[in-house]
């Protein structure tokens, strides 16, 4: 973990001091607690799968694109991935760590460069482009319940949504344009020998450019195979929608009835949503803030913070502290090599 991700690491845990201040303050904590140990144990047992499921699933695509790609490759290996790409998103704004720390494992571990880019690309855009039709579904849809439930917070998902939208059309851009992918990585390069980062090499420059090639080559053969990233979107889509669900396990668990799988999963989505391009590590505090205002019609006294504290518990802070363990593992366990990864199917 480098130093701007320890300072990242430190902005979160300061947030989560401040969000936690926030949700025990003019709370019955006792009562909230009793609320929490109302909740019935199988449906607790099936939130914890379904938030350990959610991350898994984003490593079975990895694993289904790298497959098209010729790369025969455990699975698990690429369950590791997502779990490396969960820990860095979480502690860094706007999600930004996760990526580059996955592209940096991969390539540690033997995978090509241009390849490894071209695969966390396409799940960028697949991932964020779910989203996108998600929200204007609702948009469409469910409007005015999602105005009343949501409140003030309705124009930070409007904002949400737009911001998503303009990062799955650059990403796009960027995809099918190889001319504007090798200006970046080039510039790129430019900048930070510039800054005095990267001393000058003609030999790195090449190889730049070669990889610049070898992704656009990439990219041609899965525009070629329309059916394998329609099998990504649809497997994404199931991946978004079980985070959602999982809110209504809880809410099931706790005995609780009067509001539809279809209106909580709703609520649930608008929230990530509005709050996934936001510059806060983990969305941290704006997602609380944001939870007890949009549920706060669906779960009742005492039920409203122990509902937050249990989902947010779930499928973030017990989902993080997997992905510590795990990318911890990856930093110290001994370098890896496709070999040892290889199952021959």
């Amino acid at each position: 973990m480098n130093r701007k991700n320890i300072i990242s690491a430190g902005v979160l845990l300061l947030l989560v001091a401040l969000t936690l201040s926030a949700i025990f303050k003019g709370n019955d904590m006792k009562a909230v607690f009793q609320a929490m140990g109302n909740l019935h144990p199988m449906y607790l047992a099936a939130a914890i799968v379904t938030a350990l499921f959610f991350v898994s699933l984003e490593g079975a695509v990895f694993w289904y694109l790298f497959r098209s790609l010729d790369y025969k490759v455990r699975l698990s290996t690429y369950i590791k991935y997502a779990f490396v790409g969960f820990f860095y998103s979480g502690i860094t704004p706007s999600a930004t760590g996760g990526q580059p720390m996955q592209l940096y494992y991969m390539q540690k571990e033997g995978h090509k460069v241009s390849d490894s880019s071209v695969v966390l690309m396409t799940v960028a855009v697949i991932y964020k482009f779910v989203l996108v039709v998600i929200g204007v579904g609702i948009l469409v849809l469910y409007h005015d319940p999602l105005a009343g439930y949501l409140d003030k917070y309705i124009y930070l998902y409007y904002l949400g949504l737009f911001l998503n939208t303009a990062l799955v059309v650059f990403l796009l851009f960027i995809m099918i344009s190889p001319k504007c992918f090798k200006a970046l990585v080039i510039g790129g390069e430019k900048i930070l020998k510039k800054f005095r980062v990267l001393k000058s090499s003609k030999e790195r420059t090449q190889k730049l450019i070669e990889m610049a090639d070898q992704y656009h080559e990439a990219v041609l053969f899965f525009l070629g195979h329309k059916q394998k990233i329609a099998v990504a979107v649809l497997v994404t889509a199931v991946q978004r929608c079980s985070v959602f669900f999982l809110t209504y396990l809880i809410y099931k668990g706790m005995g609780l009835s009067g509001s539809s799988t279809f209106t909580v999963m709703n609520l649930q989505a608008s929230i990530y949503i509005a709050v996934d391009m936001l510059p806060l590590p983990g969305a941290q505090g704006i997602t609380e803030m944001m939870y007890k205002t949009a549920f706060a019609q669906v779960f009742s006294g005492a039920y409203l913070t122990a509902s937050m504290c249990v989902t947010r518990g779930l499928n973030f802070y017990m989902i993080l502290l997997i992905s510590a363990a795990v990318a911890a593992w990856c930093h110290f366990a001994p370098k890896a090599s496709l070999e040892k990864a290889r199952e021959f199917l």
